[in-house]
């Protein structure tokens, strides 16, 4: 069953990732899981050092609304929030997708995210008709696929990227070259390198 996603990329200030990382996972985590918020990978960008990017899910619109409303309205986010902000440049790189949701393994290594913007709705159908059963014939398949949730962000002390279409997909990080996909994508596409954060 597809969720609702934010894939969350925050900038911080130079050298203040780590602050982030160890105050999010000592006490974000399991706050947020006691709102009901499915909390999903938190990696380090090993390419930019200063990127924290995590996400997480919910059920549907309506639990996302609920449950970030008891979140940032409850105890845990109050008791840490000014220091949490202190950290961050910026908290706003986010988009909000339809997908199953990503947990990195257990196994420690990085993984690979790939970001692209398709022209049109055809290359959801070109991704599964040639780039994935290519990227699974190179041993690397393409996990957790999301794609652009449209709805509206009725929570709107945290904005969403919107006016776009993502098509997002993880996989191994050596990964083979994508084709040429010009004709299909508005952009070229991104790819992020990302190392999971443990708990």
């Amino acid at each position: 069953m597809d969720l609702i996603v934010e894939l969350r990329q925050y900038t911080c200030h130079p050298g203040a990732r780590d602050t982030l990382i160890d105050l999010f996972e000592r006490e974000f985590v399991t706050g947020q899981e006691a709102a009901g918020i499915t909390v999903g990978g938190r990696f380090r960008d090993l390419d930019h050092p200063d990127r924290f990017v995590w996400l997480r899910a919910f059920p549907d619109m309506a639990a996302r609304t609920r449950a970030l409303h008891a979140f940032y309205g409850g105890p845990v986010w109050q008791a840490h929030r000014e220091r949490a902000n202190a950290t961050m440049r910026d908290s706003d790189d986010v988009l909000l997708l339809r997908g199953p949701g990503f947990a990195a393994s257990d196994t420690p290594g990085p993984v690979a995210a790939t970001l692209c913007h398709p022209l049109d709705g055809i290359f959801a159908d070109h991704f599964e008709q040639h780039l994935r059963p290519a990227l699974a014939t190179a041993g690397t398949p393409a996990r957790a696929v999301h794609r652009s949730e449209h709805a509206e962000n009725e929570f709107p002390a945290l904005p969403v990227r919107t006016g776009e279409d993502v098509l997002l997909w993880f996989t191994a990080p050596h990964a083979p070259a994508l084709p040429d996909l010009s004709a299909h994508l508005k952009s070229p596409p991104q790819r992020l390198r990302l190392e999971p954060v443990h708990r």
